[in-house]
């Protein structure tokens, strides 16, 4: 067990854990556990109204890690604009490989995820299984563009929107 991974973060700092998205680490507490003493990041979910105890010294193993940086967000929005891949492959497996993309944490895959799964007006409708893996990663996707920025979500969904509309012209 290392201590200096711990250095890493720091509380009221904004993080990513891969399967829950942006979070606020609100503290750093002690507890005991099965007769060990561990030291826990505990991270708060506001909008999902959830609190996460992470232990210091597996952070960076399981994946949380700090904000993308902004050089990552405008990659991030250079693959919005790009065009959809759709695979001709079966959709339960195509389905998989979007879970395993946007629980990932990593805002370039995510973000090929809501560019893929996009919708334009005039385009068919998507099956509820596309529209809850589009709403899941757009939802990551405009979290994480708004801590990085500093903004609303409101902001920065209206953002990738208009990358989006944009896209589609």
């Amino acid at each position: 067990m290392s201590k200096s991974k711990k250095k890493d973060f720091q509380p009221n700092e904004f993080v990513v854990y891969p399967a829950h998205g942006v979070g606020k680490i609100v503290s750093v507490e002690t507890q005991e556990v099965a007769g060990f003493e561990l030291e826990l990041f505990v991270i708060a979910f506001e909008k999902d109204k959830m609190t996460l105890r992470v232990p210091t010294h597996k952070a960076t193993e399981v994946g949380m890690r700090a904000l993308s940086t902004p050089d990552v967000v405008s990659h991030a929005m250079k693959t919005l604009r790009g065009k959809a891949k759709v695979k001709k492959a079966m959709w339960s497996r195509r389905a998989q490989e979007y879970e395993q993309k946007i629980n990932s944490g990593d805002l370039i895959a995510i973000a090929e995820v809501v560019r893929d799964l996009h919708r334009a007006d005039d385009q068919r409708e998507q099956s509820y299984s596309e529209r809850q893996l589009y709403e899941a990663a757009l939802e990551r996707l405009t979290r994480e563009i708004a801590a990085v920025a500093g903004n609303d979500e409101k902001a920065a969904a209206e953002e990738i929107g208009s990358v989006l509309v944009g896209r589609a012209a």
